[in-house]
């Protein structure tokens, strides 16, 4: 597969401030890339940038091998076959659904853009509701509307800019899987920006954490929470507590849970001082441990139960055990540490 997008040491400033430094990024062509982080850490600035709303003051961007973006290059939005997908759907009210998919056809003849418009529909399951206005159709009909009129031109790439965000959570959750079968049905390159981190595991081939406008890790989600390459990814991404404790050995450490050892060497010496990773999954029932945890709290999610558990010391760590495996507040179960992934940052 070949890159179809790449940012290169690409700095954004706005008002005089630098929002984005120093970020370098490639995306495969079919593939799907989220931009993942909390609100205000140059997300949709980035977006922006790579629509060609935004100029750069430092790096490239390239398309399809292209520079279409540099300090001294700004292709605009128009030329760069690139189709956007807003949170807000940006729909025009006057106009029919139909119509709405067919707007940015105009450089067809009449006919044929309303084949097209009409073929995206279909794709988006709205045929049947061609000749309605958006105002009659629900939030996530409007939103595949959305989709379906960025799709028509036919685009080299697909920004989804925080898309399902005004969408309840059992709607986004399907919707997601469904823009996700869509765009990979079409062999079609996006990049989706969203503060959720399950919207973005379900729907991207490659996750880039961003904080304070710096990517700190560009992965596959597996990799993003088994390796995570610091300690914020390692508290932004999926659930989990830090435990003290010291390196036995380069793959072994001893803490109050007992020896963790896991699938990684690591090059501090012996004694060193470290934090360790537990994720709730890594903590199961054992009836034969001589290790036990009290119970002081416990949610319920159907399949299964996640319990916060408090050790002798008073440390905190959580477990996830499946739900019929039922325990109340205040009693000591006994437990073990199955940890396959080693995650440990010195202290």
């Amino acid at each position: 597969m070949t890159e179809l997008l790449e940012l290169n040491e690409i700095e954004c400033q706005y008002e005089g401030q630098i929002v984005i430094s120093g970020l370098n990024l490639t995306l495969r062509k079919g593939d799907i890339g989220c931009l993942l982080g909390p609100s205000g850490c140059g997300k949709s600035t980035i977006l922006r940038a790579i629509a060609g709303f935004l100029p750069l003051s430092k790096g490239s961007i390239s398309l399809r091998g292209q520079t279409i973006s540099s300090p001294d290059t700004l292709w605009p939005p128009e030329k760069r076959k690139i189709g956007m997908v807003f949170q807000d759907y940006a729909l025009f009210p006057h106009l029919t659904v139909v119509q709405n998919v067919a707007f940015g056809l105009h450089k067809h003849p009449k006919k044929a853009q309303f084949q097209q418009a009409l073929k995206q529909l279909e794709l988006v399951d709205l045929k049947e509701l061609a000749n309605r206005y958006p105002h009659e159709l629900s939030g996530g009909q409007q939103q595949r509307v959305a989709l379906a009129r960025a799709l028509a031109p036919e685009p080299d790439l697909i920004l989804l800019d925080e898309p399902f965000s005004n969408l309840d959570a059992e709607l986004r959750k399907s919707l997601s899987l469904n823009v996700r079968d869509i765009l990979k049905q079409l062999g079609t390159t996006a990049i989706l920006v969203t503060h959720d981190q399950h919207e973005a595991f379900a729907m991207s081939d490659a996750v880039g954490v961003l904080k304070d406008g710096i990517v700190q890790q560009w992965d596959t989600p597996f990799n993003l929470y088994h390796e995570p390459a610091n300690t914020f990814i390692a508290t932004f991404i999926g659930q989990g507590s830090f435990i003290p404790g010291k390196m036995k050995n380069h793959d072994t450490i001893v803490t109050e849970l007992g020896e963790i050892q896991g699938n990684r060497a690591y090059q501090w010496e012996s004694g060193t001082a470290v934090n360790v990773l537990i994720r709730p999954d890594d903590i199961i029932l054992d009836e034969h441990s001589q290790l036990t945890a009290a119970i002081i709290n416990k949610t319920f999610a159907g399949t299964s139960t996640l319990y916060r558990l408090r050790l002798g010391s008073g440390t905190q760590i959580e477990s996830l055990l499946p739900s019929h495996q039922d325990y109340y507040v205040g009693e000591q179960i006994p437990i073990r540490v199955a940890a396959d992934h080693l995650i440990a940052f010195q202290h």
